[in-house]
């Protein structure tokens, strides 16, 4: 929350800066090459771990880096390389319908557009604005489970969903700015701002936020 008399805008800035101090050189979590591999991935970690993630695709990669090969891996085989992701087989079967659409609509490629990307199966607006983040540079906000709760919880930002987060907080910063926040977000959501036991008292920004200032 903005103290009286300064602008949201200032708050937002202010509150970056301390986070990118705290984590210097965030970034994303998941392992990829090819904008491919980082759809692929991002993908595979819809409730699951980067960590179990990456464990999974240099396996998977070193089979079926590209489209063609992962159609030729087949999906009985996909299902089997990710088993240990979760919800493997509707994930399985997304990522051979993208596959399939990759090569029939985009020539193999991966789209650069917001609105092609999420086309694809499996493809929502968080894997989209991944991919268009971490893969193409353009200016994307990803909001997923950690900065949805970070974001609620220090009250800056808020919202009932995901969009109406990413909406908040692209109002508030500087497209060149939605990288960095995006990361340290996460970055704070995995090792302070926890699901179910936030370290309030080593929070660095906690004098910033609505929660922490009460749970001391």
């Amino acid at each position: 929350m903005a103290e009286q008399g300064i602008a949201p805008e200032a708050t937002a800035l202010e509150l970056l800066a301390i986070l990118k101090r705290e984590y210097p050189g965030a970034k994303c979590g998941l392992e990829f090459t090819t904008p491919f591999e980082l759809l692929i991935a991002t993908i595979l970690s819809s409730q699951c771990t980067d960590e179990r993630v990456n464990v999974v695709t240099r396996r998977l990669f070193s089979k079926a880096a590209t489209p063609e090969a992962m159609l030729f891996l087949g999906e009985g085989q996909l299902r089997e390389e990710i088993r240990e992701c979760g919800l493997f087989r509707n994930k399985a079967r997304n990522i051979m319908g993208t596959c399939q659409m990759l090569l029939t609509e985009y020539g193999g490629e991966v789209p650069t557009d917001f609105a092609d990307l999420v086309t694809l199966p499996g493809v929502g607006r968080k894997t989209a604005n991944v991919v268009l983040s971490n893969a193409w540079g353009k200016p994307a906000f990803p909001v997923d489970t950690h900065v949805f709760r970070v974001s609620n919880r220090i009250g800056l930002v808020t919202g009932k969903t995901p969009e109406e987060v990413e909406d908040g907080w692209t109002l508030l910063l500087p497209p060149e700015d939605w990288y960095d926040a995006h990361h340290v977000l996460i970055h704070h959501g995995r090792s302070v701002c926890k699901a179910r036991a936030p370290a309030c008292e080593k929070c660095v920004i906690r004098d910033m936020c609505t929660t922490g200032k009460g749970a001391l």
